[in-house]
């Protein structure tokens, strides 16, 4: 079963500098962070050998929120070998997503 990475500064370099990775920058007390989060569990499932599917807590990694500019949660950011490629602020559907992970993947 796939499963979400939590990103965290020790690890968050190294896991976005190969492939195609979604970022999904949130907090425990945003609404429409909680209201994607099933959404992002199942693209972990979807994606698993094709993509990371990842999680940033922004109450806990403030610095990478920072580095990145985020302003709002949820902010999705996607990466591809380690550049950034392209963002969604706010919540979104799955199809949504899915298009974008399978733009970058393609």
């Amino acid at each position: 079963m796939g499963k979400y990475l939590e990103l965290n500064a020790s690890n968050f370099d190294s896991t976005i500098k190969d492939g195609v990775v979604l970022v999904d920058f949130w907090a425990p007390w945003c609404g429409p962070c909680r209201m994607i989060a099933p959404v992002i569990d199942e693209l972990a499932e979807e994606y698993e050998g094709k993509a990371k599917i990842c999680k940033v807590n922004t109450d806990e990694e403030q610095d990478i929120a920072i580095r990145y500019g985020i302003r709002s949660i949820p902010t999705i950011l996607f990466f591809k070998d380690g550049e950034l490629v392209d963002q969604m602020v706010g919540a979104a559907s799955k199809q949504a997503f899915k298009e974008k992970l399978d733009s970058l993947l393609g």
